[in-house]
């Protein structure tokens, strides 16, 4: 039954942005130089990380898998918003579509993972520096990286199949610009329980544990650097953790707000917007976050520019 009433959808039709049509060119531009920027920025630190052996270690190591999480997250829905924003009828195929939930989840579950590693490896590095290198030895960082795509895997796959069981039976209209997994359950004409259930249970180990342990590593980190207070010690601190925990806060709020704690008061355009900061925004902050302010960063460009490495690696 189930079969041939999910037969009579085909495409779903995607809403988009809430843009009067005099502004469609205006914000195409806008979200095409922030696609832009995101790709750019994101591969120009995979790139160096890859050329430069100074960077090979475990904190870039993470760093890297960051940027292409990013990157890939991204890909995921902007280029299918900029193509829809040029189109008649945005629409976009029932498979496309189950496609698009199961690469978002697995590269936002991705990024979720790598930030917490992230955030261990800061707190080691700045609370337990002698037992740096014993701590973040290479097995136990390729392990940590591994176990984030192993995990990241099975949670996409587990959501996709159990949103493929789902029927549609006539309304087809996605009030959004890409295939949200929250609002598709909303058109669903079948019974959603197994999937609200398995967002309710997952949700948590997901989503809230790894911005928990993100919160406590940079509390602890805090606490170490105020027991020893120097003004060039509290301003390094809150200049790279503070711009850290923007971005995560940034990131994890807006998705705990929209799936975890979601508000019958929140309309269509609230949630679009919403989604819009961590699909869009988040992915091309991190790279001006996490590496172009970055001293080691900025050492390793120069060094691959003096020796002209990126022409040769292209």
């Amino acid at each position: 039954m189930a079969r041939r009433n999910q037969s009579h959808i085909s495409e779903f039709l995607l809403l988009g942005l809430p843009i009067p049509p005099q502004h469609q060119h205006l914000f195409y531009a806008l979200f095409l130089a922030m696609y832009l920027t995101t790709v750019l920025g994101n591969l120009l630190i995979i790139v160096l990380i890859r050329l430069d052996s100074q960077l090979h270690t475990a904190m870039y190591l993470f760093l890297s898998n960051l940027s292409f999480a990013d990157l890939c997250f991204s890909s995921v829905t902007v280029p299918k918003l900029l193509q829809n924003m040029q189109n008649e009828v945005p629409s976009i195929p029932y498979a496309e579509c189950l496609t698009q939930i199961y690469f978002f989840l697995f590269f936002g579950d991705l990024g979720n993972f790598l930030l917490v590693a992230m955030a261990y490896d800061r707190y080691v590095a700045i609370c337990l520096p002698l037992h740096y290198t014993s701590i973040m030895n290479p097995k136990l960082c390729v392990g940590l990286v591994v176990l984030s795509w192993v995990l990241t895997t099975v949670h996409a796959m587990l959501h996709t199949l159990l949103m493929a069981k789902l029927s549609f039976c006539a309304n087809n209209v996605i009030p959004h610009f890409f295939c949200d997994m929250s609002t598709l359950l909303k058109l669903a004409c079948s019974n959603t329980h197994d999937n609200n259930l398995a967002i309710i249970i997952l949700g948590g180990p997901i989503v809230v544990l790894p911005f928990l342990l993100i919160v406590i590593s940079y509390t602890r980190i805090f606490a170490s650097i105020f027991k020893v207070p120097s003004v060039r010690g509290i301003r390094k601190a809150f200049s790279t953790c503070g711009s850290h925990l923007f971005v995560v806060s940034l990131f994890y709020g807006t998705v705990i707000g929209l799936y975890l704690c979601p508000s019958a008061n929140n309309s269509t355009v609230k949630e679009t917007v919403m989604a819009l900061m961590y699909t869009v925004v988040t992915p091309m902050l991190n790279p001006f976050i996490y590496s172009l302010r970055n001293r080691d960063m900025k050492g390793a460009l120069e060094r691959v520019i003096y020796r002209k490495q990126i022409p040769s690696f292209l």
